[in-house]
């Protein structure tokens, strides 16, 4: 259960409309490696969690991420809110604007709608924290190209503080990592291997 707070996670700050920037940052709405992806991995992950501790791990970064979804979808929207169609086609948003207009659509920076291929939801929870750490590191590379891109200090200051939760995100996966290790060390447990089946079946 959920408990919504009607404020962003960090304060979104625009200085001025950019379309350009506009168009990349959907990768972060709904591309493979964007907050989209991120919260519905993590989300469907945490019921083979074997320890409280570490499903109460990938269920809070998970809802954590959705508050980054509605903070990347705030500065979509601010940075074009106020264009003209024309503006938006010459940025190469018409497609966009077609089917939308101006609101948010779960795609890509090329306009490629989301899919659930973007991610993977194992019972090995070995495996799905790897890919958790794996993940986090290419969104942290995602935000630090983006924040190349821009010189809006607004937009940098709100794109570095989703920068540095994908650090702390990285680092939480590793703990998480750590006590997974040691409760399959502990309990005899081999990831992958099922011997409910009785032998010869």
């Amino acid at each position: 259960m959920w408990v919504y707070v009607k404020h962003l996670q960090f304060p979104v700050r625009i200085r001025r409309p950019d379309l350009n920037m506009a168009k990349y940052m959907f990768t972060q709405f709904g591309g493979p490696d964007g907050e989209f992806s991120a919260a519905w991995r993590y989300l469907s992950q945490r019921y083979a969690m074997p320890t409280g501790i570490t499903k109460a791990i990938v269920t809070d970064i998970g809802t954590e991420e959705l508050a980054h979804l509605e903070m990347i979808g705030t500065m979509i929207y601010n940075l074009m809110r106020d264009a003209t169609v024309e503006e938006l086609e010459a940025a190469g948003l018409g497609t966009h604007y077609s089917m939308h207009g101006r609101n948010m659509f779960l795609q890509n920076s090329a306009g490629v709608p989301w899919t659930a291929a973007y991610y993977q939801s194992h019972q090995d929870v070995i495996a799905n924290l790897h890919e958790d750490m794996a993940a986090e590191q290419k969104a942290r590379a995602t935000y630090e190209y983006l924040i190349n891109m821009t010189r809006d200090e607004g937009l940098i200051e709100a794109l570095s503080f989703l920068r540095e939760r994908e650090v702390v995100h990285f680092q939480r996966f590793g703990e998480a990592l750590d006590r997974v290790q040691a409760y399959n060390n502990e309990h005899h447990v081999f990831p992958g291997l099922d011997f409910s089946r009785k032998q010869g079946e």
